[in-house]
């Protein structure tokens, strides 16, 4: 039920509940006028309270670095309006997130460790969030926000683990990891793009960083007389690196500068522009005041480091400070967050989730224990006091967690990378000498600080739970499953659109729970429904335009003979005929959760994954 406005007006920020909770215990009168001062100067009655809280403008880029920015010294790259809100910014300047995409967003969102909520790859089915785990957009929708997504979110495809299952009310978005990711629409290519919009199919015109700001800036304008929550998640600057033609002719003459950094530099130069778009919207609006704004990035650069590493060691996947030590940017003018200052303090992106329940007064009692802690305090006094935290990060990208594989232990200064090199960061940022011989007792403290991390993981069972597509609901039904969701024991590139055109073999499981008892119809494809191909069909390696980073990989391989089904009490094989798109099987499937195997067999016997597969339930059992 929706919260009735004039509740809404008085979820007064924290500062000013526990003011008034004192007042009201002890001077009663005195606690009156103090509410009526503040709706006043809040501008807040009945029909306006929506705008009592203030609005959240998120971007977040995929790959950018530390380094790629031109507030950080890179002498090359051109980033004006980023480099402008760098100066307007509190400056976290010794934020972290995970060292890949998935496992950093989840932990935004949840305020956890990655590792805990079953997102520490970025495939295989361990990208999919625990549908038991609450988001700050379901946080932010019970307190009266509207959020919207566009972009990227790769927490899952599926029921329950989509968007719009997890407190977003507008989204627009690709599929899987990244654009041409075997979830996403057969054949997008970065321009002229087919994305889901709130569930259904939708085409759209330009390039997919302008539709995504295109798309954002619509739903604040729909919004602008209530607060919300604008999260923009571009899948640029990831590869492939395409990019609109004027952004790489921006870098074509920069010496020595390699193609590929010439796009990676023209992507962020273009996320840049509709950084200012968005921003002038704002401005034109009247919201511009009272917009919580924040840039930030989801891991260390794609490569970035070898034209300008910002005095980083590492890049992507790394778990030196390159990996995942990135930008984070606040401004808020309203609440005085802003005037170019940086804050050193060791904080992270599970910390995010609790600044915005401290900052803004949210209801919000957890469910489980948070990894993350409000650093609000940092907004009223940049040189605040706090604790010297010990934190850790890895990169696992395996099917299962395996302690001790590239980790590092972090507190204000110190460093320890794998247990075996140590590093102060404060006296040395770049990681060149390791001191852990001249300073042991420093490296013990922090390696008993990784043993007490893990054994909560363990604790959580974390190795023992997965994370179930519903098939068969209300919610999604059709289900378009892909090949990047199963839980493999080799997996190749069959995660990849890639992968199903070059038949990458591949082998290993899905985890799927039928939400109801009935007659289901599953399918196995090659191909999406979209592409309208058949399992065997052949075609040329696509030619490559000169805004594409990557030619589309030719189709040759024509001689998949068996079709395999192992789901529930289905366990049977089926010929495939010449032409076929898609093999069906048929059968009444009792409610549960289940692993299934589906599967493509060439002529040789060779065993290939049906790259999709499509579930859909026909009938009710009763």
């Amino acid at each position: 039920m929706r919260t009735p406005s004039f509740v809404r007006v008085i979820k007064f920020p924290m500062k000013i509940r526990a003011s008034l909770s004192k007042g009201i215990l002890l001077k009663p009168i005195q606690a009156c006028l103090t509410v009526l001062v503040y709706l006043f100067l809040s501008n807040a009655s009945v029909n306006g309270a929506e705008k009592t809280l203030p609005n959240i403008v998120m971007i977040i880029t995929d790959d950018q670095g530390y380094g790629d920015l031109g507030s950080r010294g890179n002498p090359i790259i051109k980033t004006p309006n980023l480099d402008k809100l760098h100066d307007e910014s509190i400056r976290f300047t010794n934020y972290h997130v995970s060292t890949t995409c998935a496992p950093s967003r989840a932990s935004l969102m949840t305020g956890r460790h990655s590792n805990r909520v079953n997102a520490f790859h970025t495939i295989t089915g361990r990208s999919l969030l625990f549908e038991d785990e609450r988001l700050l957009p379901q946080v932010l929708a019970e307190n009266g926000y509207t959020n919207g997504l566009f972009g990227k979110w790769h927490l899952g495809d599926n029921y329950p683990f989509r968007p719009g299952d997890r407190g977003f009310h507008e989204v627009v978005r690709h599929g899987g990891g990244g654009i041409t990711q075997g979830p996403d629409y057969w054949g997008n290519d970065y321009f002229d793009d087919t994305y889901w919009r709130n569930g259904e199919l939708e085409s759209y015109e330009g390039y997919c960083t302008d539709v995504f700001f295109d798309e954002a800036i619509r739903f604040i304008d729909d919004n602008q007389d209530k607060p919300f929550f604008c999260y923009v998640s571009t899948n640029a600057p990831h590869a492939p690196y395409n990019v609109p033609e004027e952004y790489l002719n921006l870098y074509q003459d920069v010496e020595d500068l390699p193609e590929r950094f010439q796009r990676f530099y023209g992507m962020i130069t273009n996320i840049d522009d509709n950084v200012k778009r968005l921003d002038d919207k704002l401005e034109a609006l009247g919201l511009r005041e009272n917009t919580i704004f924040i840039f930030t990035t989801d891991n260390g650069t794609a490569g970035g480091d070898r034209i300008f590493d910002g005095g980083l060691k590492g890049s992507k996947g790394s778990v030196y400070e390159g990996g995942h030590r990135v930008p984070f940017f606040v401004r808020w003018p309203a609440g005085k967050v802003e005037g170019g200052v940086d804050v050193d303090r060791l904080v992270a992106h599970y910390d995010v989730l609790p600044t915005f329940v401290e900052l803004l007064g949210l209801d919000f009692e957890p469910v489980k224990p948070l990894d993350g802690v409000s650093f609000s305090r940092f907004f009223d006094d940049p040189q605040a006091e706090w604790p010297n935290r010990v934190l850790q990060m890895d990169t696992q990208r395996m099917q299962n967690l395996v302690k001790y594989k590239d980790y590092v232990v972090m507190d204000q200064d110190w460093r320890l990378v794998n247990g075996k090199e140590l590093y102060n960061v404060t006296e040395e940022l770049g990681q060149v000498t390791n001191v852990i011989e001249q300073n042991p007792e420093v490296a013990a403290r922090l390696a008993l600080g990784y043993e007490g991390w893990w054994q909560s993981f363990m604790d959580d069972d974390v190795n023992e739970r997965y994370a179930y597509i519903k098939v068969g609901s209300s919610s999604e039904n059709p289900s378009r499953i892909s090949a990047h969701d199963m839980f493999t024991g080799k997996h190749g590139h069959g995660w990849h659109q890639y992968g199903a055109a070059v038949a990458s073999q591949s082998t290993g499981r899905w985890k799927i729970e039928f939400a109801e008892t009935g007659q289901y119809q599953i399918s196995l494809r090659r191909f999406p429904r979209e592409s309208r191909l058949d399992i065997n069909a052949t075609f040329p390696a696509e030619e490559k335009r000169r805004e594409l980073d990557r030619t589309f990989p030719a189709s040759v391989k024509s001689d998949f003979a068996t079709a395999y089904l192992y789901v529930a009490n289905i366990n049977t094989s089926k010929k495939i005929e010449a032409g076929a798109e898609e093999i069906v099987f048929q059968a009444t499937i009792p409610a549960g959760k289940y692993d299934m195997e589906a599967q493509l067999i060439d002529s040789e016997g060779r065993v290939h994954p049906a790259y999709y597969v499509y579930i859909e339930k026909l009938s009710t059992d009763l």
